[in-house]
């Protein structure tokens, strides 16, 4: 059994409205100098499968590859 961890992040030039929403309340808050804030998704998944599956997985699922990027980093193998 392997542990991968993903990570999601919307691609370069999608709008971000999380992020844009805590960059606009840090600054309310007074911390200046934040020029941006990106706000994604972390998962972990514990599967038999290979990185191919999981990656298959993201693709149909995990992520919406129309607008998000993702990463896939192998955590733990047993």
């Amino acid at each position: 059994m392997a542990r991968y961890e993903i990570y999601v992040t919307y691609k370069q030039g999608i709008f971000d409205p999380p992020g844009a929403t805590a960059e606009h309340a840090l600054a309310n808050l007074g911390y200046e100098g934040v020029e941006s804030v990106k706000i994604g998704k972390f998962i972990q998944l514990e599967a038999d499968s290979g990185i191919d599956k999981v990656r298959e997985m993201c693709d149909r699922l995990l992520a919406n590859p129309v607008i998000e990027d993702y990463r896939i980093e192998l955590a733990e193998e047993a």
